[in-house]
């Protein structure tokens, strides 16, 4: 679970939610669980443009992800519209939970650079999934692509909102898991990875399911492009 209102967290309540969850029991049919035990950890991440060469990008969509583009889905992740979708919702949650207004970026220009990053190949398939709302019963959609995408470009300047987004989600219904993502960047000269970025950190063990991360990144989101 990724905090992002950093100032006032409520670690503790949250755990005693938790750990009632773990002993009445969870879903229709209060599936039992233990609370083992709850971590706190802060990341704190930089928007500003990693200096790079042209190379490519790969983004693996762990859970299933739909990204709106106009006034529709698209059926096709370009980097363009993956892009969009990831800087907004970052620049919304900082407004939202951070220090001050939106992302001071030149909104139009960054996203036309992004436009011309191509999809070199992708290995996507769709997945149905469903939520039925206790509150109401009825049945929601949650849905989406999953699977791998290769971009091809001059992507460094765009990994920073990815890695950020790594922790955010991007796309619809990220608050039910959904829009989880995983990115690693091979330059062109030297063809190795570089910079690979996932949701796991240096030591796994420290952050599972049942663990909090407190994420402190986005007041600290700030970029000069």
């Amino acid at each position: 679970m990724n905090l992002f209102d950093t100032h006032d967290a409520p670690l503790e309540i949250l755990a005693q939610v938790f750990a009632r969850i773990a002993r009445d029991g969870l879903g229709p049919l209060h599936g039992r669980a233990e609370l083992v035990s709850v971590q706190q950890r802060q990341v704190s991440l930089s928007l500003l443009p990693e200096p790079g060469e042209p190379g490519t990008l790969e983004v693996e969509f762990v859970t299933p992800t739909e990204l709106k583009s106009g006034n529709g889905l698209v059926d096709i992740p370009e980097f363009g519209v993956l892009f969009a979708r990831a800087r907004d919702r970052v620049s919304i949650l900082r407004e939202l939970y951070g220090a001050g207004p939106p992302l001071n970026i030149d909104f139009r220009a960054i996203g036309e650079r992004a436009a011309a990053v191509r999809m070199k190949g992708s290995e996507l398939h769709k997945v149905n999934r469903s939520r039925r709302s206790s509150r109401t019963g009825k049945v929601h959609g949650i849905g989406g692509f999953v699977g791998k995408v290769e971009y091809e470009g001059a992507v460094s300047e765009f990994v920073p909102y990815l890695k950020a987004a790594q922790y955010t989600g991007v796309g619809r219904h990220c608050v039910w898991g959904n829009g989880e993502l995983r990115v690693s960047q091979t330059t062109e000269s030297t063809g190795r990875e570089r910079n690979t970025l996932s949701l796991k950190p240096p030591n796994p063990e420290t952050v599972e399911s049942k663990s909090l991360s407190l994420v402190s990144l986005l007041p600290r989101l700030e970029s000069k492009v």
